[in-house]
């Protein structure tokens, strides 16, 4: 694929970035996309390898050596048509996806991976570019009606699949935007959210309907909802937060991450918002060493915080993975984010035990090392510190969708509170209730976004078929 020699001939080419000092500045987004003749010469590396590893490495299985190739031919418009047959966003992909099809890309045994996630930036920025994304309204109609809860990746990819089987589907949303965590969750100078209007207004042209501040239980009945749909779609995510139960955690100044990255999301968006948690001129400590707190330490730095610290329960990860022993599956190894570049201390195999304060606001933790041994943590003697704080947040996760979403619908539950729902064989999908199906991350447990578009477009064929006995939508 591409030029037969040109992972021979050609290095990887990371996206530019807008200096730290200007972007800190600002909430808008800074990885600027290759240009044609970049993304050319970064299809070109694409080995004919024979076995592409990276379409099973890809949640969505993108078929990505066409892709590369037709770019290295320069054939654009091509190149978004096969990126788009399996992929409803790959704008969300091309910006926020880790890339695991990377990992996976034969050339990273001993090589730097081909540039997938950057050529599929490249892809869908020319596609809008270019007026070729369109709607694809259905050409009839089958007068079944889908209701799908929670309009993130996984309601979205969902919704524009059922929309263009040629049903009647609406999509509700309990915050005021549409968009879930995308919309609330991932801060503006990663991904801005027009991504998400662009797309709502395909949608809304190929015939979604989309209904905000929708509460189940409140103001949306889950009878209502069985009686009147012929299905629903809980594709609610997974947005109950891992709580830090330790001495002094009442506080004032403790929060989840997304208490604090929601308030400023929709600051951005143009809302007002009454004492927003600012991190200016504060000591901020963010718990947890993943994404979430990546766009914690991000949004602080913007914020103007006096310092920005991260902690994470488990060991620091090696510089290099050893890729004889992972490839192709997602190694484990030290990733260093865009965020943490802008300013941040970090520090690994830390377990926080209790918050002080004076007067009910936070002023410092302690902490203390910790070892991990057979599998078990053992905090080490006399390993305790304690740090200046006055702002922590807390960004361990997420351990469940909320239950009472799924007590509603009276839906079975794994051990870890999420719907119980197979992905394999007759009814895949299909919840314990009649008629109610469940995708992303209310059903698997916190993921990434790309897999949260694979369980909405598979999703949206079992519903398919459910309706009308068989379905001609991919899955």
């Amino acid at each position: 694929m591409g030029k037969v020699t040109g992972f021979l001939e050609f290095e990887r080419l990371s996206e530019a970035n807008v200096p730290v000092p200007v972007r800190v500045k600002n909430y808008k987004e800074f990885v600027l996309h290759l240009s044609d003749d970049q993304a050319k010469v970064q299809g070109a590396r694409c080995m004919d390898c024979g076995i592409p590893f990276c379409m099973t490495g890809c949640p969505v299985n993108n078929i990505i050596p066409d892709w590369n190739d037709l770019v290295y031919q320069q054939d654009w418009q091509q190149a978004i048509a096969v990126l788009h047959s399996t992929n409803n966003f790959p704008e969300f992909t091309g910006r926020i996806c880790p890339a695991p099809c990377e990992a996976a890309c034969t050339l990273n045994i001993n090589n730097d991976a081909v540039g997938i996630k950057s050529i599929e930036h490249a892809i869908i920025d020319k596609a809008w570019e270019k007026g070729w994304v369109v709607p694809q309204p259905p050409k009839h109609k089958t007068g079944k009606k889908v209701a799908i809860i929670g309009s993130g990746p996984a309601g979205m990819a969902a919704a524009q699949q059922l929309a263009r089987a040629g049903h009647d589907v609406v999509l509700l949303e309990k915050n005021d935007r549409i968009g879930g965590l995308m919309r609330y969750g991932i801060p503006d100078f990663k991904f801005e959210k027009s991504h998400i209007d662009r797309r709502i207004e395909q949608m809304r042209a190929e015939g979604v309907e989309f209904r905000v501040n929708q509460h189940i239980g409140e103001n949306v009945s889950a009878d209502e909802l069985l009686a009147t749909f012929d299905a629903v779609v809980l594709a609610a995510g997974a947005e109950t937060p891992r709580n830090l139960d330790i001495p002094g955690r009442e506080l004032v100044g403790i929060h989840f991450a997304m208490e604090f990255l929601t308030q400023q999301n929709k600051k951005v968006a143009g809302d007002k918002i009454s004492n927003q948690l600012k991190a200016t001129g504060k000591h901020v400590v963010v718990i947890g060493g993943g994404d979430t707190g990546s766009d914690c330490v991000g949004t602080s730095n913007r914020h103007g915080a006096a310092s920005v610290s991260q902690f994470e329960i488990m060991p620091q990860p090696p510089e290099h993975e050893n890729r004889p022993l992972t490839w192709p599956n997602w190694p484990i190894k030290l990733r260093t984010s865009s965020s943490h570049e802008e300013g941040c201390e970090r520090d690994w195999s830390v377990v926080t035990k209790r918050f002080e304060g004076v007067k009910g606001q936070v002023k410092k933790l302690i902490a203390a090392r910790v070892e991990w041994k057979d599998g078990k943590m053992q905090e080490i003697p006399d390993s305790e510190f304690e740090m200046q704080a006055d702002l922590v947040l807390l960004a361990m996760g997420f351990v469940s969708p909320v239950q009472k979403l799924l007590d509603a619908f009276g839906v079975a539950k794994d051990n870890r509170g999420n719907a119980k729902a197979s992905t394999d064989g007759k009814g895949c999908y299909a919840t314990s209730t009649r008629k109610v199906f469940a995708a992303g991350d209310v059903r698997r447990g916190q993921s990434l976004v790309v897999w949260a578009i694979r369980e909405g477009r598979q999703c949206a064929q079992a519903v398919d078929a459910y309706l009308m006995g068989k379905s001609d939508l991919p899955r």
